[in-house]
């Protein structure tokens, strides 16, 4: 957003780090607008921030226009790269965040040759990605066997809590475990908390993710889940509204690095 007070024009739908600083971050019903438009075009991959797309039958053209991948940073497009790289955006800001894990992927490995093994990855991403989007997250990065989404006020409102317990339960839906053969089994950490989210990295490889204790117990929490287990703080959960408290299980939990144990509540799909 500019010192007018302007998002831009629609017909240059360029959504950068200028309207992600630390008001943007906040709120940002243009900037949501925005992302869901560039969605209803086809043409994955498409750029982390703005979700334009990489592919055709689109993808080439914008790169005539300048959001094509950029070299050093693939993940964005020129436009949101050049915004990032310019202001490097970033706030301390209340967020949810989302880590999903295939649990067992050890033996999994094993049980498989390399190929199969990559496909079944392959396909829980593009699962996620689906998903997540479709919630307005922003998909922080893969991780192995592992998906990390952040939930901000700019993209979901106040309903980035809400946003990311739904998305949840819809990955462990879409990995199979609605039946008996779950055939991607996770393990999902979500909380809510104050994080750093924003820009990070040096002018060769710039990165928009969050970071700080918030960050960490996700991360704890999903490898503590067991399959077919999403974990929630109790921050999370009072922020997420609509779930009644008293039919879950309560778990308190010794994280690893943590000097106190965490309270967590388990939801389930038979929940």
């Amino acid at each position: 957003m500019d010192s007018s007070g302007h998002a831009g024009h629609d017909a240059d739908p360029e959504f950068g780090a200028e309207r992600l600083g630390s008001a943007g971050l906040q709120y940002g019903p243009r900037v949501r607008a925005l992302r869901r438009r560039w969605r209803a075009v086809p043409g994955p991959p498409r750029c982390k921030m703005c979700y334009s797309p990489f592919g055709p039958p689109v993808g080439p053209i914008l790169r005539l226009i300048g959001k094509g991948r950029w070299p050093s940073s693939p993940k964005y497009c020129g436009g949101c790269f050049k915004d990032l790289y310019r202001t490097r955006a970033g706030a301390e800001i209340e967020s949810t965040l989302l880590f999903a894990d295939i649990r067992g992927s050890t033996s999994l490995a094993e049980s498989m040759d390399p190929l199969s093994f990559r496909a079944l990855v392959d396909r829980f991403y593009q699962e996620a990605t689906a998903i997540l989007i479709d919630h307005d997250a922003i998909v922080d990065k893969y991780v192995g066997d592992e998906v990390i989404a952040i939930f901000i006020p700019a993209l979901t409102g106040t309903n980035h809590a809400r946003e990311a317990v739904d998305s949840a339960r819809e990955l462990l839906r879409a990995t199979g475990h609605d039946t008996d053969a779950p055939w991607a089994p996770l393990g999902i950490g979500v909380n809510t908390g104050r994080a750093y989210v924003g820009v990070v990295g040096t002018a060769e490889h710039l990165e928009f993710t969050a970071l700080g204790d918030a960050v960490n117990v996700t991360a704890r929490l999903a490898s503590a889940a067991g399959p077919g287990e999403i974990l929630i703080t109790d921050d999370a959960m009072r922020s997420s509204g609509g779930f009644s408290n008293s039919l879950l299980e309560r778990r308190r939990l010794e994280l690893r690095g943590k000097s106190a144990e965490i309270d967590v509540h388990v939801l389930t799909l038979a929940t």
